[in-house]
């Protein structure tokens, strides 16, 4: 966290070329969060405070698109939901309601009920959803009101990208890997759906295949330890404790983690897959 304050800039992002994505700035606010510090009080305010106004600061006034793409935009608007009603920032509820909206309209003219990189694209993936998924989860248990009829229907594209034994592909069934099975498998139990069959196949797969190796390392962990957390806490600490092991190798002697995608997301994403230790932040909580 000393390494994310020192490298911040004044605008509130980032200066590596991730950094400067609302989402990436997202996911480095998040981290703060989900540690417990405050964003009105405590060392970290400052920074915690200049992310969230630089995300409001980036979204389109007239569609309230946060970034360029529905990949920014969903990690923007979970910053944004984990921060509501917490954080005394200037116009970020009303961001935020605009925010949401943007993620229903764009799932609602899309004819596989999820989300791609283009907000009114005609296709979609399972990455991509899966960020608009747990945004959503977020902003309802932040008060926000988010139609039932858009999580079933979300749940209805993990469920037609699955195999028969419960590995999820990319835009469709087949490929699965361990990544993307993991955001399904937390998006089933987000809304409290272990018991489904879905649930089930789709933990029983993460579960089989928790070590496999993926070029997205840190991204991988970021939803592997919410998928395992969530799904049942047995498996969830031997797998957590290796990560700690992993983590404290990789970090480098100014405290952060370099990635394919710079080192803001590569400290971020790191801290978020350490950060079910404390569940602090609503979306951590089980």
């Amino acid at each position: 966290m000393d390494f994310l304050a020192a490298t911040q800039l004044e605008d509130g992002r980032w200066g590596d070329s991730y950094g400067q994505q609302p989402g990436v700035v997202g996911i480095a606010v998040l981290a703060f969060l989900a540690h417990g510090e405050d964003p009105n009080f405590g060392k970290y305010r400052s920074v915690i405070r200049k992310g969230l106004e630089s995300i409001v600061q980036q979204q389109n006034a007239n569609t309230g698109m946060i970034g360029t793409t529905m990949y920014n935009h969903g990690f923007a608007t979970l910053a944004l939901a984990e921060a509501y009603g917490h954080a005394d920032v200037k116009g970020l509820g009303p961001s935020l309601k605009k925010a949401v909206d943007l993620i229903l309209r764009s799932q609602a003219q899309n004819p596989l009920h999820g989300w791609r990189y283009q907000a009114f694209g005609k296709d979609a993936d399972t990455t991509v959803s899966g960020a608009q998924m747990v945004a959503l989860y977020a902003a309802r248990n932040a008060g926000v009101h988010v139609p039932d009829e858009a999580i079933s229907k979300g749940l209805s594209y993990f469920k037609a990208s699955m195999d028969s034994k419960g590995g999820v592909g990319y835009t469709q069934k087949g490929g699965a890997n361990s990544t993307r099975t993991a955001i399904a498998s937390l998006a089933f139990s987000l809304n409290k759906d272990r018991d489904s069959e879905e649930s089930k196949l789709t933990f029983s797969w993460i579960r089989n295949s928790q070590d496999e190796r993926s070029s997205y390392m840190f991204y991988h962990m970021y939803y592997m330890a919410q998928a395992l957390f969530h799904g049942d806490m047995n498996v969830w600490r031997p797998w957590n404790q290796n990560v700690l092991a992993v983590l404290r190798g990789a970090q480098q002697e100014d405290g952060s983690w370099s990635s394919r995608h710079g080192t803001t997301f590569g400290t971020g994403a790191s801290l978020l897959a350490m950060a079910l230790n404390y569940r602090l932040m609503p979306i951590y909580e089980r």
